[in-house]
């Protein structure tokens, strides 16, 4: 089997990515079935800035409780519930918007409870990962779930702008209510005896803390996960800026808008499937990419013409799912397995959870501003925060992180000490070797 789809030969693991393209097209089919359902209801920027935050406000607010009930009870029966509930949100959705009865207020109503379930979904679908595959294929299983993810969007996007045109909005969202049933029968059939199941956490006071007690400790990690939040809060927020380039700027419709999401997506996918073949991962990795992704984000706010925006949004895809895969292998390889389900959760409260602060900003920035805009102020902020993490915490891990152009551009990752001097390396060599820890981190 090739090295890039190894963790297939899992049978737990096939079973799961089988269901999981079924959802994820439909899950991306919804997106931009919902966002041109709130334009053509609000015909407002601002307004869809407010419904992708409050799909992602439940994150923020119950994603640690999320990662405590992951680290407690039986990951797949979890999974099965948060895929009933979101399931039954679409089906609702989709069934207003049929009748032709759909207000705002439905839609903000139904994004906010589709977020509850996406809160308890995403850590335990995360940490779920490794008990299908093991450790020695986490790496590549990472970077096939986000290739099927991205091929999905490679799908979903134009799928949805041709169904729209053809079927309106109101089905295209109900298809997806009835694809969550693909996950569950898959989770269904799995084998129990041949996960890789971690003694469940018992129940203890200060649980939650005690997970964000463990990540402070840890300045490597805390260096990913700030460079994470700024590119989730400011930077990730493709289905907003897309919507308001294509519609803006380019004076287009829902085809090409989804057709946008698409070509999005062939990137993405390439950077999935190159995250797939990697066996190490590095911190610089994690860095490099995500400054790339935000300058090449400020780049395609000042394409000229819908064509050229095309054309740079592969490159924007590829960085950014660099990003994402390299920081989560990084978090689940470098944390110990009773505290998988609660880093993972504070990790993807800080993916998620800064998007209902940032969607309306962006939102905001580009119906005031332009569209151009939104783009050029996430891009920039990710740039900012990126470097700013890198500057604080590896002065805390005492580190000096230096950009190397040959023999290919790079960044090196060295302790400080070692720019001092002999001695000062081995006097400083315990110390610094305790703090610096796992090297996949």
């Amino acid at each position: 089997m090739s090295p890039t789809f190894r963790a297939f030969k899992v049978r737990n693991f096939r079973l799961y990515a089988s269901g999981a393209i079924i959802s994820n097209v439909g899950t991306w089919m919804q997106r931009v079935a919902q966002d041109w359902l709130v334009l053509e209801l609000t015909h407002s920027g601002t307004a869809l800035g407010i419904v992708t935050g409050l799909q992602f406000l439940p994150a923020l607010l119950l994603g640690p409780y999320a990662g405590l009930v992951a680290d407690r009870f039986p990951k797949r029966q979890v999974l099965t519930l948060t895929q009933v509930a979101m399931g039954t949100f679409a089906l609702i959705l989709g069934g207003l918007t049929i009748a032709g009865v759909v207000q705002p207020w439905h839609v903000y109503l139904l994004a906010l409870l589709f977020g509850v379930g996406t809160a308890f979904d995403a850590p335990t679908r995360q940490a779920f990962v490794v008990e299908m595959v093991g450790r020695d294929e986490l790496s590549n299983a990472v970077g096939l779930n986000s290739a099927s993810f991205n091929a999905a969007r490679l799908l979903g996007p134009a799928l949805a702008g041709l169904l729209i045109n053809w079927i309106g909005t109101g089905p295209v969202i109900a298809i997806n209510g009835f694809t969550y049933a693909a996950v569950i029968i898959s989770l269904r059939l799995m084998r129990v005896g041949e996960l890789h199941t971690p003694k469940p956490a018992g129940r203890e006071k200060g649980m939650i803390r005690d997970g964000m007690r463990y990540l402070w400790r840890r300045p490597d990690l805390m260096m990913v996960l700030v460079a994470v939040f700024f590119a989730g809060t400011f930077g990730l927020n493709f289905q907003l800026t897309s919507a308001l380039m294509a519609t803006q700027v380019f004076d287009k419709g829902a085809g090409e808008y989804g057709i946008l999401g698409s070509v999005l997506a062939i990137g993405s996918l390439s950077g999935a499937l190159l995250a797939a073949r990697r066996v190490r991962i590095r911190a610089r990795l994690v860095i490099g990419a995500a400054v790339a992704f935000g300058v090449l984000e400020i780049v395609s706010a000042l394409m000229p013409t819908y064509l050229t925006f095309a054309l740079v949004l592969p490159l924007v895809g590829l960085t950014s799912l660099t990003l994402l895969t390299s920081a989560n292998a990084t978090m689940q390889l470098s944390i110990e397995p009773t505290m998988r389900g609660r880093v993972m959760a504070l990790y993807m409260t800080v993916l998620m959870g800064g998007t209902p602060i940032g969607s309306p900003l962006i939102g905001w920035v580009g119906q005031a501003f332009g569209a151009r805009w939104s783009l050029i102020v996430g891009g920039g902020l990710t740039v900012i925060g990126t470097v700013a993490s890198v500057l604080y915490f590896s002065r805390r891990r005492g580190l000096a992180i230096r950009p190397r152009l040959l023999p290919r551009p790079h960044l090196e990752v060295l302790p400080q000490t070692e720019l001092l001097g002999e001695k000062a390396v081995v006097d400083a060599a315990p110390d610094t070797e305790k703090e610096i820890g796992p090297q996949v981190a």
